[in-house]
């Protein structure tokens, strides 16, 4: 069974956090008045069978995969994904997990993933009468009978752009018990504006941390 847990700074966030991204032209973007901190979304799963207190090493990929759909798959390592990855190891090891190399068989992995994508679009708004932001105006009052009015339809041209990073622990433990099958036994995803800044990522760990308070060694 898996259990979602969701958390987010501003309430308000709440209301738009189906929003996928900032339209141009005149419409209203409801993300102006929310600070940075408040856009952020922190998102975290775990299996409810899993026994984390059985776990007792891990390791942790020594950089972060990017997928993108304009710079394809690639590794890397910026300053906030080396960050990310140190808060990572920090508060594993203050649960009472220990660090250890891939090659000594440890108990749990630890993945981390940025996606960073971009899309392009165009909306069509309706021409006046097809409109009814547009309200309702009298053909006839001019006295021109048999005409009609022709308002063209207008045209918003967006670009979205989404970077978010996702985490995924896994049971390295239980493999063979699982038909050679690999779990993931707890994922978190941080998402908003701004989630690569280095100066974010420490909060960022801290928080989807605290919202996992059964990630214990013992």
């Amino acid at each position: 069974m898996i259990r979602q847990r969701l958390k987010m700074p501003g309430l308000i966030v709440l209301a738009f956090a189906s929003l996928t991204g900032i339209w141009t032209g005149c419409q209203k973007d409801p993300m102006n008045n929310l600070s940075i901190d408040e856009t952020r979304l922190y998102i975290t799963n775990y299996d409810t069978t899993a026994q984390f207190s059985s776990y007792k090493t891990f390791s942790i990929v020594d950089s972060v995969a990017l997928v993108s759909n304009t710079q394809g798959y690639n590794r890397e390592l910026t300053p906030a994904d080396q960050e990310l990855i140190q808060k990572i190891i920090s508060l594993m090891e203050a649960r009472g997990y220990t660090l250890v190399d891939k090659s000594q068989n440890p108990d749990l992995a630890i993945n981390v993933t940025k996606v960073s994508n971009l899309y392009t679009g165009v909306s069509v708004y309706p021409g006046y009468w097809d409109n009814p932001l547009y309200g309702y105006w009298d053909p006839f009052y001019w006295g021109y009978y048999g005409y009609s009015y022709y308002f063209p339809p207008t045209y918003t041209f967006y670009q979205v752009s989404q970077t978010y990073y996702t985490i995924d622990m896994l049971d390295l433990k239980n493999a063979a018990n699982n038909n050679n099958q690999i779990k993931v036994i707890w994922n978190a995803q941080i998402r908003g504006e701004a989630v690569d800044d280095p100066s974010a990522v420490d909060t960022e760990i801290q928080a989807v941390f605290d919202q996992s308070p059964y990630l214990k060694a013992s």
